[in-house]
């Protein structure tokens, strides 16, 4: 049993992590218990591991004092004397009492416990690499489905895919690979437990910085993402070097670019706009592809009031307003929309102060349907 438990102790010192003297602090913590358990003892204990030969001997240990109450934990200094004339009174006298099939209990137990810290140090290293991950984009294979969750494999672990962050066009089935977004990383008592998602905004960017160099190495950064999963999502991105356009960077040559990523998304529709920290700017981007005649900002209220042509009204507010909605998350304004018409009528429009900003504005958004065509 010695060599196998110094075999043990090896493995985990070397491959888990875990100190030799923590698991033997570990095994004699184990075995005192396993001492009171199996012979009914309730005294104070010590147990003497000897990793050399395998022998393991269990010493109770009583305080020497003059008048004993309790003979389990005490000795009389007149009986501690009898063991050795040097003692005096609140020394410590240690009197083996190992029983005769200890050994078996014994092996046992330190074989549970080197058993259960290697599963510890293992969840311990899957943890610690996977709560550095949080934030992150894996790609799993999918193993099982249930009524509550996909189960993705992402190597060491199982990932737990709720239903909620399931994209709605999307049919799963078992040895699917995917692509995910880690939201959470939890320690539990039966270990790590891993959440991930497919239709979080987060996902989206993180497949720009894959597919797109510029974003990797900060030369486009993407400012802001708003996403109906599934349907349509909107980005906004912007270069602090004048020479770089951020759209297209994120288009690509014949929007191979963007096309891996609404592929990766299962035909998601994806509008690229230029970020400005004119919110002015910024609104009339964000409502791409409709043309905006005028912008009016409410900095109180952080409202805006956009103009567009009549017949681009529509379009502006998309279908069950999803155009505006998207556009009001990405910029962060609330956006009131109004025809050129309708905004005539109540003396909106046009203003003196009209800034005509608008007129190039498709150059600053993208369709990649068109540019595939």
């Amino acid at each position: 049993m010695s060599s196998e438990l110094l075999d043990a102790l090896t493995i985990l010192e070397r491959e888990k992590g875990i100190s030799r003297e923590v698991i033997i602090e570990a095994i004699e913590a184990a075995l005192v218990s396993a001492y009171r358990r199996n012979f009914n003892q309730a005294q104070n204990v010590r147990i003497d591991l000897n990793l050399q030969t395998g022998s393991m001997r269990v010493f109770a240990r009583k305080e020497v004092v003059d008048q004993v109450f309790d003979p389990r934990l005490e000795i009389s200094i007149e009986d501690a004397r009898q063991i050795s004339p040097n003692y005096q009174v609140e020394d410590v006298v240690e009197m083996e009492v190992t029983p005769k099939d200890f050994g078996r209990i014994a092996a046992q137990t330190a074989k549970q416990v080197v058993t259960q810290r290697v599963r510890e140090a293992e969840r311990g290293i899957i943890y610690s690499e996977f709560i550095d991950r949080e934030e992150d984009i894996m790609t799993g294979i999918v193993q099982r489905l249930d009524s509550k969750f996909i189960y993705v494999s992402l190597g060491k672990i199982e990932a737990l895919l709720p239903v909620n962050e399931q994209m709605p066009n999307e049919r799963y089935k078992p040895h699917d690979r995917i692509k995910v977004f880690i939201t959470k990383v939890e320690k539990t008592t039966k270990g790590p437990q891993i959440f991930v998602s497919r239709t979080h905004p987060g996902l989206l960017k993180r497949l720009f910085e894959i597919e797109v160099p510029e974003i990797y190495d900060g030369t486009v950064e993407i400012k802001s993402v708003a996403r109906e999963a599934g349907d349509r999502s909107k980005i906004s991105v912007h270069s602090d070097n004048s020479e770089v356009d951020p759209v297209g960077s994120c288009v690509g040559p014949k929007g191979a670019r963007v096309q891996a990523v609404v592929n990766e998304l299962k035909g998601e529709k994806i509008d690229i706009v230029k970020w400005s920290a004119d919110p002015v700017v910024f609104v009339a981007n964000s409502l791409s592809p409709s043309k905006v005649l005028d912008v009016m900002v409410n900095e109180n209220e952080k409202a805006t009031t956009v103009v567009v042509p009549d017949y681009q009204l529509s379009l502006a507010i998309g279908k069950r307003g999803q155009n505006a909605r998207l556009a009001a998350k990405l910029t962060g304004w609330k956006i009131d929309i109004k025809s050129e018409t309708e905004a005539r009528e109540i003396g909106i429009y046009p203003r003196e102060e009209t800034i005509r900003l608008f007129d190039d504005q498709v150059e600053n958004e993208f369709d990649y349907e068109e540019e595939l065509d």
